[in-house]
């Protein structure tokens, strides 16, 4: 199966990971500069862990 997740945020990416553990995946986000980490294997969100 073939999936597209609009969106690179932490929703978004974290599906985009457990999906394409067994899945064809791909992620189409405007910003650049996190399409830029993503392509580079770079953490693309900030999460503080805060809760």
């Amino acid at each position: 199966m073939k999936i597209t997740i609009i969106g690179a945020g932490y929703v978004g990416l974290s599906l985009a990971v457990l999906l394409s553990q067994t899945q064809e995946v791909t992620v189409v986000d405007t910003d650049s500069s996190k399409v830029e980490l993503i392509i580079q294997r770079r953490l693309a969100i900030a999460d503080s862990g805060d809760c």
